[in-house]
């Protein structure tokens, strides 16, 4: 596991034709060229370069997508899937910004709602056990 705590303007990243298994953890930019397996999870912003593949999941404040991401993704802002964006899994975001081109297969939540939806599920889950209790 890959574990940046200082909390500065460097850019951790990930080269072209390099392949990363594992959870990546930052608290600063993460920039993805190569091909990662497993988490990424970052205080600040998650760039996918065009030649970029993520598998696994992703967690961050604000992502661009321009590669290949094959993944459920967890956004606080906003997630911007470039034209050359090849998205399969699930997005959960505030905000979501598609250009012509980008490719998305999956399920999408997003809007301001979001924040309250874990809270929903820990309530309806609650709910169920005392009835059924």
């Amino acid at each position: 596991m890959l574990r940046s705590t200082e909390k500065n303007n460097e850019i951790n990243a990930i080269a072209s034709g390099s392949i990363l298994q594992g959870d990546l953890t930052s608290s600063s930019d993460v920039r993805i060229d190569g091909h990662l397996i497993g988490a990424v999870k970052t205080d600040g912003r998650l760039v996918l370069g065009e030649a970029g593949v993520i598998e696994g999941e992703v967690n961050c404040k604000n992502a661009i997508i321009a590669g290949e991401l094959k993944a459920t993704i967890v956004t606080e802002e906003l997630l911007t899937l470039k034209s050359t964006a090849k998205l399969s899994g699930e997005i959960v975001s505030a905000q979501l910004a598609i250009e012509p081109g980008a490719v998305f297969s999956g399920k999408c939540s997003m809007g301001p709602v979001i924040k309250n939806i874990n809270k929903t599920k820990s309530t309806t889950e609650s709910d169920i056990s005392e009835k059924t209790a």
